[in-house]
């Protein structure tokens, strides 16, 4: 078992990321979240707030070197806050399931970190995964549903901007700490997103999906920014072909009501479609009653969810 704190080093990052890979094939579902491979990615330095473990076992044998180890059976990895608190995400290779992989890197958390302030998601909430919380005494305590539009049958209505807002393009090199200082306000409520730093802003610039043309701001005369669709294209993937994403859609406190989030998210679905996707998806909470309406009246229907668990209480 090899445990790991601080970013990965290129050997580990690259078993984790061929391991994920595996399993998003398998599943339909990617096991991490891209702020845990962010994370793991960045260095000490420019992972802000955040800290990582990480613990990997590696097969055939409980080797610690990964230079000398043949494959990567699972990998645990907790994205630490400063509070204490932490999230933890588990993968399993679809090669090594059913062998008490899961197990063996909980117990060793156990050991470890322990359990205190830790949360966990479960991408897709496969049914090995409940069980294995139950066993830990964790629970269900929040849903993000993935919902997914076939965009070319979809009729999207004509929402105009509010007047007085136009629509641009992001600029890289300039509208960086402008959008940051806009998404902060405009997810006050919502710490993950909301938190997001210039680091993590940057290393999803880096990323090869990233398209300024697709990241859409809506500004006032002055040039602020008062809204904004972040548009992804995931690329085709093994049988899975290539599909938009409603990344990010965001407005801030001063535009709010004046139905610019509407009109935003059918810009950006609008420009989607014109790269030629035919569908469509977003990940959204499934206790936010006026988001699910808007995409469900927009056509989006629900099509998986992942779970995050915690500890039930009296256990």
């Amino acid at each position: 078992m090899l445990a790991a704190k601080g970013a990965a080093d290129p050997q580990l990052l690259k078993d984790v990321k061929a391991l994920a890979a595996a399993a998003e094939e398998s599943d339909g579902n990617p096991p991490l979240s891209e702020q845990t491979l962010v994370t793991l990615r960045a260095s000490d330095a420019d992972a802000g707030a955040h800290t990582v473990l990480t613990l990997a076992l590696y097969s055939p044998d409980e080797k610690s070197d990964p230079a000398t180890a043949q494959d990567l059976a699972g990998v645990a990895v907790v994205i630490e806050e400063p509070d204490g608190t932490g999230v933890l995400e588990i993968a399993v290779h679809p090669s090594y399931r059913n062998q008490g992989v899961a197990d063996r890197l909980v117990g060793e958390l156990k050991k470890t970190r322990g359990f205190t302030g830790l949360k966990a998601w479960s991408h897709g909430n496969h049914e090995a995964a409940a069980e294995l919380a139950a066993r830990y005494g964790y629970g269900p305590v929040r849903e993000l549903w993935k919902m997914r539009l076939t965009s070319a049958t979809a009729e999207l209505p004509d929402v105009p901007l509010p007047e007085g807002a136009t629509l641009r393009a992001f600029v890289p090199g300039r509208d960086e700490d402008a959008w940051l200082a806009a998404n902060r306000a405009a997810f006050s409520h919502h710490a993950e997103q909301g938190n997001m730093t210039r680091a993590d802003l940057d290393a999803r610039m880096a990323e090869p999906w990233f398209d300024p043309a697709g990241f859409l701001l809506a500004v006032d005369s002055a040039d602020r920014i008062l809204g904004f669709h972040w548009t992804k294209v995931h690329p085709r993937h093994g049988d899975h072909p290539a599909i938009g994403e409603v990344y990010v859609v965001g407005v801030t406190p001063a535009a709010q009501g004046t139905g610019l989030g509407k009109a935003l998210t059918v810009a950006g679905i609008r420009h989607l479609q014109h790269k030629g996707l035919h569908a469509v998806m977003l990940y959204v909470d499934a206790d936010n009653i006026p988001a699910v309406s808007l995409y469900r009246r927009l056509g989006f229907t629900r099509w998986d969810v992942d779970v995050m668990y915690a500890p039930l209480e009296g256990r």
